[in-house]
């Protein structure tokens, strides 16, 4: 039978296989496109522009999240309760004190951001805060530094740009097709620029589907890890409830935020589970009620 443990061995190995496949996924689209073409140039171009994204999400992701989120810095004085609680969490998971920040919204849910467990935030919503019980709360909190300890901003971050290069490689070969015609020289044959072609229709959806399933694999990691580190799986998944329940939508959140939080913002609104930021809500109640804990 499946332990905390297990699960969590088993989604990391997942998550490693499909960041590899993810890899291997981008450099095959762009030697296709640049075989068609008959010059490098649109990998270069992709390669430096990625390059530059990376740094900019590196160093300024979590303040623009801050900022779009329209989040607040929490101080002891301000509300020691939740100060407390994040603190002895991180204690008992060794990671240093995250800032925490509240966003006045009443629709319950929270986030992780940040580069590293150094410079960590964890956000949570005023309605998070007035709608859990602490057992409940403890649990959210708990996930949200899961995703700190095992470095999924930053994972989520490389992901994005991979994402982002495979389109701009999608984009770039099809602009280069309708002005420039292609090459003439390349020895590869037509069925190379056939592939070409269907990759840059193709290709940008495929890297989106890797990139929600990346995403939701992390999600059941971190409620896992939360589970772990609590020793009380039922209060996530008591959380987990109260917060698919509430039918009130989050205010602040965007569909470039979305996958940052512990649940779907967007409420009300159905989406094929193909395309879902997350994965769903009853399968990660039953995946937490369904493990042991080692004694």
């Amino acid at each position: 039978m499946a332990t905390l443990y297990t699960q969590s061995d088993r989604n990391t190995r997942n998550t490693y296989i499909l960041i590899s496949v993810f890899l291997v996924f981008v450099i095959s689209v762009g030697w296709v496109f640049s075989e068609a073409m008959g010059s490098s140039l649109i990998l270069w171009f992709a390669v430096i522009f990625s390059i530059l994204m990376s740094v900019g999400s590196y160093w300024y992701s979590d303040k623009l999240v801050l900022k779009m989120s329209k989040a607040h810095l929490v101080e002891f004085e301000t509300n020691k309760e939740l100060y407390r609680l994040v603190e002895n969490l991180c204690i008992a998971a060794g990671l240093p004190l995250p800032k925490i920040y509240i966003i006045d919204d009443t629709a319950p849910n929270a986030f992780a951001t940040g580069r590293d467990p150094e410079h960590a935030v964890v956000a949570v919503t005023s309605g998070l805060l007035q709608k859990l019980d602490r057992n409940e709360l403890e649990g959210v909190i708990a996930h949200e530094l899961s995703h700190i300890g095992n470095r999924d901003i930053l994972l989520s971050t490389a992901v994005v740009v991979l994402v982002g290069m495979v389109a701009l490689l999608a984009d770039f070969f099809r602009y280069s097709l309708w002005f420039g015609g292609g090459s003439r020289d390349n020895k590869s044959g037509g069925w190379i620029m056939i592939v070409a072609i269907l990759l840059s229709i193709l290709a940008p959806l495929f890297a989106l589907l890797i990139q929600l399933a990346i995403s939701r694999k992390r999600e059941f990691l971190a409620d896992a890890d939360a589970a772990l580190l609590t020793r009380y799986p039922d209060g996530l998944a008591s959380a987990l409830r109260k917060i698919s329940s509430d039918q009130e939508p989050l205010e602040v959140a965007n569909r470039a935020t979305a996958h940052l939080y512990i649940a779907n913002p967007f409420k009300g609104k159905k989406v094929s589970k193909m395309f879902m930021t997350h994965p769903p809500m009853e399968d990660r109640i039953n995946a937490l009620m369904g493990m042991e804990t080692k004694g």
